[in-house]
């Protein structure tokens, strides 16, 4: 009898169970409707390019975190409420508090990492599902952002902070754009287009690269990487997939899993201090409902909800394709509370679709 681990595997089904698979079919069917229904709408133009890029990048950076954490087993529900936490706590300390902008944003990584620690510590140490431990903490940073806000400013939306980043060495990195040149010069040539009237007269619609975008293609190319070609990356599968046996083999479960959430509350500081550089404040209902969003775009990119197995790179096109259909029904015209319906209905079908692939290819059931 052959032994199972040696049989050879055919190409079509090497494919087919690959986590992405779901994200790519979905990514190019979201494409190919927004090109028929709002292809002359500017949706597809330089400037409507830019845009659902810039919100697919936001999608992305959160669902990098939220998929190595998935796959190592556990949730983040406290995603959204960390946003608005670091976002408040840069402001508070570069605005109110005097703080050069660089160590506010230090600061602020620094403790939404050690918060990040709390809540593997918690997991692990208790044994609660970490489903309860980060709804917990969900409640609490809302709670104490919103209550440092009023404490210190009396409201919930502290401004000044673009100001307090002039010339700033580390506010550039998450709100300046590169490549300014290279897009006046497409601009001079006609490419992504230039400003007419106005005082931005022969300037590029397109300035050029937010640093968003930079940080979503970083931290997508260092999570695939992670993932895929790192003996860390095999203990994330490991602890995901059956813990015990990960345990037995030497696999230091809990330490990968605590290293997990720290990522995640990395991902999510990220993405809030480009929020806030982005519009010169913070405010404390910042990141709402965003870890459901980040969860779906996991689980559209192929990513299991029991752990051990996903892909970033499918997380990363769940992100795209959430961005496109945002920016795609507002070029269309649709409502857009329609968004969150489209968000529930892709959850559904992306976890049959998901479950039913993988049962078919590998004969479970």
């Amino acid at each position: 009898m052959t032994d199972e681990r040696l049989k050879q595997v055919s190409s079509l089904r090497r494919a087919m169970i690959r986590p992405e698979l779901g994200a790519i079919c979905g990514a190019i069917l979201v494409f190919v409707f927004f090109l028929m229904i709002a292809g002359d709408s500017g949706m597809f133009a330089p400037e409507g390019i830019k845009n659902w890029t810039v919100v697919s990048a936001q999608f992305a950076i959160i669902a990098v975190g939220a998929c190595l954490l998935m796959i190592a087993g556990e949730f983040d529900l406290s995603v959204g409420s960390m946003i608005g936490f670091s976002g408040v706590v840069i402001a508070i300390l570069s605005v109110h508090m005097g703080w050069p902008v660089w160590a506010a944003i230090i600061a602020a990584f620094v403790v939404a990492m050690a918060i990040g620690a709390l809540n593997g510590f918690l997991v692990i140490k208790t044994g609660l599902p970490s489903f309860i431990v980060t709804l917990a903490f969900l409640y609490i940073l809302r709670g104490l952002t919103i209550w440092l806000s009023i404490s210190t400013t009396r409201q919930t939306i502290i401004g000044g902070v673009k100001e307090a980043a002039v010339g700033d060495p580390l506010a550039f990195l998450f709100g300046g754009v590169i490549f300014k040149d290279l897009f006046q010069w497409f601009g001079d040539m006609g490419w992504v287009g230039t400003f007419t009237r106005g005082t931005r007269t022969g300037q590029p619609i397109v300035e050029g690269i937010p640093m968003l975008v930079v940080w979503a293609i970083v931290l997508v190319i260092f999570g695939h990487f992670l993932l895929t070609r790192t003996r860390f990356g095999n203990w994330i599968f490991a602890a995901g997939g059956d813990a015990k046996a990960a345990r037995y083999v030497g696999v230091p479960v809990d330490r990968v899993k605590i290293l997990m959430f720290m990522f995640t509350a990395f991902c999510a500081t990220v993405f809030a201090t480009c929020q806030v550089m982005e519009f010169g404040s913070a405010a404390a209902d910042r990141g709402l409902l965003k870890e459901f969003e980040a969860i779906i775009c996991v689980v559209i990119g192929g990513a299991l909800l029991t752990g051990g197995y996903g892909s970033v790179i499918g997380a990363a096109l769940g992100a795209l394709i959430f961005g496109v259909v945002q920016q795609g029904l507002f070029f269309a015209g649709a409502e857009s509370s329609l968004f969150r319906v489209f968000l529930g209905t892709i959850l559904i079908l992306a976890v049959i679709m998901n479950t039913y692939i993988r049962r078919l290819i590998t004969g479970e059931r």
